[in-house]
């Protein structure tokens, strides 16, 4: 598969919904967490799209009072979630260009940082874009997570 994608801010029904699929492809069916929107009508959804238009992968950013519950009231903090690549587009940066997008999201919203949940065997991925560990261990799903955050 070639390596030419865009990542682009969800607008618009048909952006937000291959968003989801990409979020039921990987979550759901490949690691059989249960389907979650909770959140979703307040985001901002990024997605990554080849050039023939086909979504490789997704995220969101919750801000204001939809992220107050994920990083303990600090409005000034958004909440990175939801991050997920299609299996074929793994090892191609799209990991990391939907990262960055989400982070230019939060700055253009005048937010200081952005914390994430991540699974535990993404800690590397997220700590190589200069996310930090803190907190106790916890299970999400069933899945073993860690909280992280990243000033801006």
């Amino acid at each position: 598969m070639s390596a030419a994608y865009e990542v682009r801010v969800a607008e618009g029904t048909a952006d937000r919904e291959a968003c989801f699929a990409v979020r039921k492809e990987v979550f759901v069916v490949e690691q059989r967490v249960p389907q979650d929107i909770a959140y979703d009508a307040g985001a901002v959804h990024v997605l990554a799209v080849r050039d023939d238009g086909a979504p490789l992968g997704t995220g969101r950013l919750l801000h204001g009072e939809a992220a107050a519950a994920k990083t303990d009231g600090d409005l000034t903090v958004g909440s990175l979630g939801r991050l997920a690549v299609m299996q074929e587009a793994r090892g191609l940066g799209v990991g990391v260009a939907l990262v960055r997008a989400i982070e230019d999201a939060a700055r253009a919203r005048g937010l200081a940082a952005v914390d994430l949940h991540a699974q535990t065997h993404a800690l590397g991925f997220y700590e190589r874009l200069g996310y930090v560990v803190y907190g106790p261990e916890f299970f999400d799903a069933g899945i073993p997570h860690r909280a992280m955050r990243r000033a801006l």
